[in-house]
């Protein structure tokens, strides 16, 4: 698929004015709407014009030329702008296709997608490739360029290497550099990423952070090395703080930090009474998180809290397509921008009942529409996932002195391993189980103890993780061992395996690390994971933001990693990763 220069070609430019002269019919005419106006930041009475995915006209004036048109009366509706998720992780069990399928249902038609998983599983002519043909789905989609892993990796420095990341730098669709997992680094001297964020810069790219916790020190000097948004905030003065230093604040509202009803009242308390350079995220959640709807959401959450009804609209639209210089495109109904366009029955319940994106009917009057396009997977070599190699008891020894504690969804700290592991199975009298790393090209495996994951799982193993190795949890090593083999069986996924038996499983055909099925469909999957895991013990809130948390070393204080048993605060390697 050739790029295309230019938005809109010299002809279809030409035959959108001649729309406007009556020389042509527009494809759609919604007439007598109340749409937002967010330039007069008002509800305005009118009737919009579409031309294939463009609005080409908004005002008081009709066609004159309705021959090939399709008109909609909406006397019975408010139109508000396509929403926008800033900051989406698209490959959490879904795919990036089932996602924006799912969330235009909802209302949200544009997202901006990390870009991680194609960074580590496909190569790069491939991974552009992928990216074009995105650009075909009726939704838009584009896209985060990684500066670093979030973990640490084996060969990191030719994963992540200048040529690599100034090729993501320049594709079309890529608007954003990050999320900055890695600034401690840049802080401690490495000018590896303070180079490649003056190269986003210097191509208009904005620049995503990721600072949980940091200091108003923190703040200035991130923001000097030319950070522009965060979505870390965790209360009301956190938010301030970032504003104070010049920061789109994004706020999250997610699985496993639900935290917009409480930063919104913290705001309120602290004056905060401006929004223009507020937005949401739901920060990447699992499927189950979105049974209820997606950025629609995060609106209605805000009309709750007292926020001004056009401010709650613009912080889901407007807000965000200033903040990624594509007010031109995105982000109000007005002309010249996408034909992205939510009905809604009510101004204060932005849940739609009809969804226009790109000038498509994806939701109509309560029915979905299916979309016709399809990404076929295979021509970027991802299916379903063979290994060459299998697991044996011998390699579910676990020796190791440290373990790794958990003492809550994201916080691991290390601890001295005082069970005996000798044995086949460990007792159900305490939170201690087997916990085991192994590449996925079967070379090396990391064997240690997880306290706090569970009492009762005997055998869970995913291929769904942060870099795509193989995790496996449990109690017994029998029925971890039963796990991995119906994991291969299935072409990869999530196994839960106890006495003998097979009890649920969340197949991830592509790569092991996705589904093809619909989102509706992994909801209802991921919410028997959690209701088994929870009669076994386990005690957090999202289980799959536990398996993909065990590598990620931008979280403190331990984790298990390619190279090993790794320590964040020290950045050292504790127990390194043994060859099979």
């Amino acid at each position: 698929m050739a790029e295309q220069r230019y938005q809109w070609n010299t002809e279809q430019l030409r035959e959108q004015m001649a729309i406007i002269d009556g020389k042509r019919s527009p494809a759609k005419l919604l007439t007598n709407a109340t749409y937002l106006h967010s330039y007069l930041r008002k509800w305005v009475r009118g009737n919009i014009w579409i031309k294939h995915d463009r609005i080409v006209y908004a005002g008081e004036r009709l066609p004159s030329d309705l021959e090939q048109c399709e008109v909609i009366d909406c006397s019975d509706y408010y139109l508000v702008p396509g929403y926008i998720e800033p900051h989406a992780h698209p490959f959490q069990l879904y795919n990036p296709q089932t996602f924006a399928e799912y969330a235009a249902k909802f209302g949200t038609t544009t997202i901006i997608n990390d870009n991680l998983f194609l960074v580590l599983q496909l190569a790069k002519k491939k991974a552009f490739s992928f990216l074009r043909d995105m650009e075909s789905l009726p939704a838009t989609i584009y896209w985060w360029c990684r500066l670093d892993g979030q973990t640490e990796l084996a060969k990191e420095d030719n994963t992540f290497s200048y040529a690599i990341i100034k090729e993501w730098l320049k594709q079309k669709s890529v608007i954003q550099a990050g999320e900055l997992t890695g600034w401690p680094k840049l802080l401690a001297g490495d000018d590896t990423m303070l180079h490649w964020i003056q190269e986003a810069k210097s191509m208009k790219k904005r620049i995503e952070g990721h600072f949980p916790g940091a200091s108003e020190k923190t703040l200035t000097k991130m923001m000097l090395a030319g950070t522009d948004c965060d979505h870390e905030a965790m209360t009301g003065k956190e938010v301030y703080h970032r504003l104070l230093h010049g920061y789109t604040v994004s706020l999250r509202y997610s699985s496993i930090r639900p935290d917009l009803p409480k930063l919104l009242e913290e705001m309120k308390e602290l004056g905060i009474e401006q929004y223009d350079h507020i937005i949401f995220t739901t920060d990447g959640s699992p499927p189950s998180f979105y049974e209820h709807g997606i950025v629609d959401q995060m609106i209605r959450i805000a009309i709750q809290k007292g926020v001004p009804v056009i401010d709650a609209y613009h912080m889901a639209t407007l807000n965000v397509a200033r903040h990624y210089h594509m007010e031109h495109l995105h982000g109000t109904i007005t002309t010249g921008r996408f034909a992205n366009i939510n009905f809604l029955c009510d101004k204060e319940d932005p849940t739609p009942v009809s969804v226009l994106s790109k000038g498509q009917w994806m939701l109509r009057d309560g029915d979905f529409e299916t979309w016709d396009h399809g990404i076929d997977w295979r021509t970027y070599g991802i299916g379903p996932l063979q290994l060459t190699w299998q697991l044996s008891m011998d390699d579910l020894q676990f020796s190791m002195p440290l373990g790794m504690y958990m003492e809550n969804s994201v916080i691991m700290r290390p601890y001295s391993v005082l069970i005996d592991t000798a044995h086949d199975e460990l007792a159900e009298s305490h939170d201690e189980s087997f916990l085991m790393l192994v590449d996925r090209q079967g070379r090396w495996r990391v064997n240690t103890v997880v306290k706090g994951f569970a009492t009762h799982v005997k055998g869970l193993v995913s291929s769904y993780s942060n870099t795509g190795d193989i995790l496996l949890i449990g109690k017994s090593k029998r029925d971890m061992l039963m796990a991995f083999q119906r994991m291969c069986e299935i072409g990869g996924g999530i196994v839960l395996a106890e006495n003998g038996e097979i009890i649920h499983e969340i197949p991830l055909v592509l790569n092991g690390m996705m589904s093809n099925e619909r989102v509706d469909s992994l909801i209802r999957e991921e919410n028997k994971l959690k209701e088994l895991l929870k009669e076994r013990g386990y005690r957090f809130v999202d289980p799959i933001y536990s398996l993909l948390f065990f590598q990620s070393t931008h979280l403190p204080y331990i984790r298990i990693t390619q190279k090993g048993i790794y320590d964040v605060m020290n950045k050292t390697v504790l127990f390194p990763s043994i060859m099979r």
